[in-house]
């Protein structure tokens, strides 16, 4: 396959920094790189550059940082409801998903949200409380919560809900220790009947 080596001009998250050199496919480099101006053929011209492109891209990737850890501090402890139709067994007739979640979240916040950012395994499908995390930078995040009611419920109500499911699951959890207990010593019992 052949390669060739270009001169980056703008960091690549899976490739490397501006000011890098670097050995790619022709073909990425021609159909990809180049014509989105992320990099250049690495000619003697080039590599004199070198320097000064890695320079503004420190500059360019601090500013950056600057504004994402802005950005943190307002999206950080933000709490988002959304109101929806659910059935008995609390799930949702549909889902909210990181799109729904990146609009409401530029509502409150008064600025543009991009919704690949925002970590979510899989779209919410019942109602509850929700711990969602955003990452606008590799080393900057920020985590927000996100409160699934139904029409007409309030935040307390779905904290309510929450701390009724946490009771019922730990009854639950001792109940079955309890039954675990007598299990064991009816076990015991009759081993010591055997002997």
């Amino acid at each position: 396959m052949a390669r060739m080596k270009v001169l980056l001009t703008e960091d690549i998250p899976t490739l490397g920094l501006a000011g890098e050199v670097h050995v790619v496919a022709r073909g990425y480099a021609r159909n990809y790189l180049i014509p989105r101006r992320e990099a250049i053929l690495a000619t003697k011209g080039a590599l004199k550059q070198a320097e000064d492109i890695r320079q503004a891209a420190i500059r360019k990737r601090a500013q950056e940082r600057s504004n994402a850890d802005a950005q943190a501090e307002v999206i950080a402890g933000q709490q988002l409801l959304f109101n929806v139709r659910a059935g008995e067994n609390d799930r949702l007739y549909g889902s909210i998903t990181t799109s729904d979640i990146a609009d409401r979240m530029a509502e409150s916040v008064d600025f543009e949200v991009d919704r690949r950012r925002i970590l979510l395994d899989a779209p919410i499908r019942e109602l509850g409380l929700y711990d969602v995390t955003i990452r606008l930078m590799i080393e900057v995040e920020a985590t927000f919560a996100v409160a699934v009611a139904r029409e007409g419920e309030s935040w307390s109500d779905v904290e309510q809900r929450e701390k009724d499911r946490e009771a019922a699951a730990q009854a639950e959890a001792e109940a079955e220790a309890v039954a675990e207990l007598v299990d064991d010593a009816s076990e015991s019992e009759e081993d010591s009947d055997t002997d």
